[in-house]
């Protein structure tokens, strides 16, 4: 028969094939000045029978308050004196249903498994992996659950400090981070399928990597559809700072195109700069000062305007009268279709447009030019025919 250790809640026999002790026999001690052998099975606890069915049990306890204390007897300060004990089941009346391994010195209990915990609640195996709710561990901790398995982190205030519970816990939605005393938000997800170095941080200078295990900046992102997007989801209709760069000096976005070798620098200090790095050598291209004035080196080109006056020399365009010009300029004080001094004080100078006006007055003005130079040949025809 295979040996077995069986504690069941019920007093002491010793049951060793002919050797018995009946329960609740009112005997002196027994004292064994020797190595005790029991060839059999042994019953201890005030209610163990006579006769005894032992079934398997090698060693069964029995009685309504189960205890295994070890009590070490040290007399030396250097050697260690702390007792424990195996407790099985609460004794009080609506207790709980337990096995606990309790420190009695201190009167902590720093494990206990309660009934009705499942099949492999606690499993170490022989690489001392451990499984929980799992039988089979192929990591140092390996956790199995239905719906999302979870790991609890919870500081409890009894240091002093805030009490703050927060979760790790996975699912076929993502693996989350939740702030369990802040309303159970999710500040951090990943998403299943998520490729390799979606999210790196380099060891020695703690450069964030996206898409790259050896970042080359505090953030580099790198990848075939790699690229950024600040987007403001704020109902409210206000200006809002989304991007800010400051530096002691003159912050800069580098712009490079890898096909034609050709580097742009956004620059800003007492000026804000557009810079040609390469091949242009650094240079300045367009200078914006504080004062708004603006300085470039090439030429300046606005988009293309459909109403580009030429219309102006169309065969049914109705050229206003001189007359009619001067009673307009008379009651209003400014051109035709040219904006007024008040209006560019609380609008401002539509460079494009302001140069279009102007442009359809100078072709007006070509027209009634060669109007008066038609009129001025005819009287000359005249005067030089009288003169003959």
């Amino acid at each position: 028969m295979a040996p077995k250790l069986n504690f069941r809640d019920t007093g002491l026999t010793l049951a060793a094939g002919a050797l018995s002790l009946a329960a609740g026999a009112a005997s002196a001690d027994q004292v064994i000045n020797d190595d005790l052998i029991v060839i059999g099975s042994a019953c201890v606890g005030q209610d163990c029978v006579n006769g005894e069915s032992f079934g398997f049990d090698t060693l069964r306890l029995k009685e309504n308050n189960l205890r295994i204390k070890a009590q070490d007897t040290s007399s030396s300060a250097s050697f260690p004196t702390v007792d424990w004990q195996l407790t099985f089941n609460d004794s009080s009346n609506g207790g709980a249903n337990k096995f606990s391994v309790d420190e009695v010195d201190s009167g902590t209990t720093p494990f206990t498994i309660l009934a009705g915990a499942g099949n492999n609640a606690l499993f170490v195996d022989a690489q001392g992996d451990v499984g929980l709710n799992n039988s089979n561990p192929v990591v140092e901790l390996h956790i199995t659950d239905g719906d999302s398995p979870t790991v609890r982190l919870e500081q409890n205030g009894s240091s002093g400090f805030a009490a703050q519970t927060w979760d790790l816990a996975g699912n076929e939605t993502n693996f989350f981070v939740r702030d369990v005393t802040n309303g159970s938000k999710l500040p951090f997800k990943i998403f299943p399928n998520a490729p390799n170095n979606a999210l790196t941080i380099e060891g020695a200078t703690g450069d964030i990597g996206m898409g790259t295990t050896s970042p080359d900046a505090a953030l580099d992102i790198e990848g075939t559809d790699a690229g950024a997007r600040v987007n403001n989801t704020n109902a409210a209709n206000a200006g809002r700072t989304l991007l800010e760069l400051t530096n002691l000096g003159n912050p800069e976005i580098l712009m490079e195109n890898r096909n034609i070798s050709d580097s742009w620098a956004l620059s800003a200090g007492n000026n804000f700069l557009i810079k040609d790095i390469d091949p242009g050598g650094n240079t300045n291209v367009f200078t914006l000062t504080e004062a708004g004035d603006l300085t470039i080196t090439g030429t300046l080109t606005t988009g293309s305007n459909t109403n580009y006056p030429d219309y102006v020399f169309a065969p049914d365009y109705e050229l206003m009268p001189l007359a009619e010009v001067d009673a307009f300029i008379v009651a209003n004080g400014h051109l035709p279709r040219i904006p007024t001094a008040e209006q560019v004080a609380v609008t401002g100078l539509n460079i494009t447009e302001m140069q279009v006006a102007l442009l359809e007055k100078v072709e007006e003005l070509t027209l009634y030019t060669l109007e008066q130079q038609k009129t001025i040949d005819t009287l000359q025809q005249r005067l030089d025919a009288l003169s003959d």
